[in-house]
């Protein structure tokens, strides 16, 4: 007759019963400890967490995240938590896009932090609901291009510049040369157009008349109440107060489990980017010496 494992391998057959009684005797008193905490999230409703934080000069971390959430389904609403000033155009706008195909499938609101202006104000908008603390300062609806000029002081030391472009407007915000007219005229048509895509998003997303935007357009920031009062957020409160809304919103019952992201870089190379989307004249990836953004700025109009 065949003997049983463990009568042909007793040592072996020890140790898994050693192995098996250690591993549910950790799972036990990490399920009660959990129960004793609150930390009940075998049972609780999942619900995602993007946070957008600092200057905005790159979307993909954070479009793949609000993407992650999107195909999810045990995600049963997303909370957008916007603590930045603003960032450059296109990722702005990315991010919008992310998270206007995000509220499509499940609920979406907008908590405001400290600073949730100009591009960060331009991805609220695309929330269902929009929360901000009494003292966050938001809106700042506006676009700028910063361009120094150091002609004066390179003639002075004897340093001329001989660029050769291939057409008139190529070389346009260089800064060894004053713009001209025709290159004032350019970037003010530019500024333009990006301007109106801000205004039209904002008109959008908080169903409001493109000329009352228009009247809030002009740059100014508003602090929460303020922004309230002109229709631009939805209601005041804190993170917890925006948590608990949403909660309401998705029609959620009982505990929740809150899955947060995206991961912050930690690479020096992020912190250099960081740096030079702020710094007028920066060299971008097409080439143009200018970096238009919606960054809110005190000492902006």
């Amino acid at each position: 007759m065949r003997s049983r494992f463990s009568q042909r391998h007793p040592l072996l057959f020890g140790l898994l019963l050693v192995f098996t009684a250690v591993v549910l005797t950790f799972g036990a008193m990490a399920f009660f400890s959990s129960l004793r905490s609150g930390d009940i999230s075998w049972f609780a409703t999942k619900v995602g967490i993007v946070h957008i934080r600092g200057t905005i000069v790159d979307s993909r971390r954070t479009t793949d995240w609000i993407e992650h959430l999107a195909q999810d389904d045990a995600v049963r609403a997303v909370l957008v938590r916007i603590d930045s000033p603003g960032g450059v155009v296109a990722p702005s706008q990315e991010i919008y896009e992310a998270v206007s195909k995000l509220a499509l499938r499940k609920p979406v609101l907008a908590s405001m932090g400290a600073v949730a202006a100009s591009g960060g104000y331009y991805i609220a908008c695309a929330a269902d609901r929009i929360m901000a603390n009494p003292g966050s300062i938001t809106g700042s609806i506006g676009v700028k291009a910063q361009m120094l000029s150091f002609e004066d002081l390179l003639h002075r030391i004897g340093v001329v510049d001989q660029t050769v472009s291939s057409g008139r407007l190529k070389d346009a915000g260089s800064p060894t040369q004053s713009l001209s007219e025709a290159e004032r005229e350019y970037f003010e048509n530019l500024i333009q157009d990006l301007h109106q895509q801000f205004v039209l998003a904002v008109a959008q997303g908080r169903s409001l008349n493109l000329d009352q935007v228009r009247h809030l357009a002009d740059g100014r920031a508003f602090t929460g109440r303020q922004a309230q009062k002109e229709g631009l957020v939805d209601s005041l409160g804190s993170l917890s107060d925006a948590k608990n809304q949403l909660k309401g919103m998705a029609g959620i019952k009982g505990p929740i489990s809150y899955i947060e992201g995206p991961e912050e870089p930690s690479s020096v190379l992020s912190w250099i980017l960081g740096l030079t989307a702020k710094w007028p004249g920066t060299q971008t990836a097409t080439g143009q010496r200018t970096v238009f953004s919606y960054i809110y700025s005190p000492h902006a109009p």
